[in-house]
C-alpha cells in the first residue's frame, strides 16, 4: 500500500493511493497514520481490506492538495552517516567500521513540496537524498540482519538537508548541521515493505535546478537496511513510528570541486528514489 497524508500543514487527513493511481480517503477507517495504526494489526488489517474493497474508500480530489509527510507523530529519527561506498569515497572519509549515528528531530519533518528554509547565516547548506525506514514493530536487541527487516513496517524518500559548516566546522555533535526548520522533507507515501522486494535494489536521484547531482543506487550501502536496524535495536529500543534515515549517496555539494555548489534561496530541489515517489522544495531565506 501507499499511504499518504494529505491537506493542509496541521490539518492532514490519512489517505492511499490505490494501485489506478486515484486518492482515496481513510479518515473513515482510521484517524491517522502514526505510531499507533503501525503498532495495531487489526486497524492495519481494516486499511488492507478497505483498500482490497471495490468502492470501499471514496475517492478523493487530489488536484491541488498538498501532500504532508507520509507520518506524524514520529517518535524519533536516527541517521547513519557515510553508508555509501562512494559517498565516503567522495568526501575523503575512511569506511567506518560501524554505523556512524547521529539524530534528526521530529519537528524537523515537513512535506514533499514544502519550502526548506536556508538557516540565518548559512554558506553551506547541501542536500542528501536518502532511503526512509519507517519501523512497525518494538525493537529490542535483534539478533539478525532479516530480524531487522522483519521489524520494517514501511519506506519513504527523505531528504536530509544539511548544514555543512554548523556540522563540521562549528564544533560538537554534528547535530547541530542536521536540526534545522524544515530539514527533513518526508514522502510523499509511506510504502508498505510488502511492495519492496528488496530495499538493496532502489535507485535514488536528485537534481538542483534541474541538473541531475546524484544517481545512486541502495546496492552500494555500506551497512543494508536489516543490518542496520539490528545494530540499532543493540543500542536503543526501536518504536512504531521510529524513522530511520539511511545516508545518501555521492553527489552532494561538499564533494564537488571548489566553488562548492552549496544551495541558495530561490534553488529547486527535486529527488525521487524508484516505487517511492518524488519530492520538490523550492529554498527560501529563513
Amino acid at each position: 500500500m501507499k499511504l499518504l497524508r494529505v491537506g493542509t500543514a496541521g490539518a492532514e487527513r490519512p489517505a492511499l493511493l490505490d494501485g489506478d493511481g486515484t486518492l482515496r480517503d481513510l479518515s473513515g477507517i482510521v484517524p491517522d497514520i502514526d505510531s499507533a495504526l503501525l503498532a495495531d494489526e487489526d486497524a492495519f488489517a481494516r486499511v488492507r481490506a478497505a483498500a482490497a474493497a471495490p468502492g470501499g474508500l471514496p475517492p478523493l480530489d487530489a488536484e491541488g492538495l498538498r501532500a504532508g509527510p507520509p507520518l506524524t507523530r514520529i517518535g524519533k529519527i536516527v541517521c547513519i552517516g557515510l553508508n555509501y561506498h562512494d559517498h565516503a569515497t567522495e568526501t575523503g572519509a575512511r569506511i567506518p567500521d560501524e554505523p556512524i549515528l547521529f539524530f534528526k528531530a521530529p519537528d524537523t519533518v515537513v512535506g514533499p513540496e514544502d519550502t526548506v528554509l536556508v538557516p540565518r547565516g548559512s554558506v553551506k547548506t547541501d542536500w542528501e537524498a536518502e532511503l526512509a525506514v519507517v519501523i512497525g514493530r518494538t525493537a529490542r536487541y535483534l539478533e539478525t540482519a532479516e530480524e531487522g527487516l522483519a521489524h520494517v513496517a514501511g519506506y519513504a524518500v527523505a531528504h536530509d538537508v544539511s548544514e555543512r559548516e554548523f556540522q563540521i566546522e562549528r564544533g560538537g555533535t554534528w547535530d547541530k548541521g542536521k536540526n534545522c526548520e524544515t530539514f527533513n522533507p518526508l514522502g510523499p507515501w509511506l510504502v508498505t515493505a510488502d511492495e519492496i522486494a528488496d530495499p538493496q535494489a532502489l535507485p535514488l536521484r536528485l537534481w538542483v535546478n534541474g541538473e541531475l547531482k546524484q544517481d545512486g543506487t541502495t546496492a552500494d550501502q555500506i551497512f543494508p537496511v536489516g543490518e542496520v536496524v539490528r545494530y540499532l535495536s543493540r543500542f536503543m529500543t526501536l518504536y512504531p513510528g521510529d524513522v530511520i534515515n539511511t545516508g545518501t549517496p555521492a553527489g552532494v555539494a561538499m564533494g564537488q570541486p571548489e566553488p562548492k555548489p552549496y544551495l541558495r534561496a530561490g534553488d529547486v530541489v527535486e529527488l525521487e528514489i524508484e516505487g517511492l515517489g518524488r519530492q520538490r522544495q523550492e529554498l527560501k531565506d529563513a
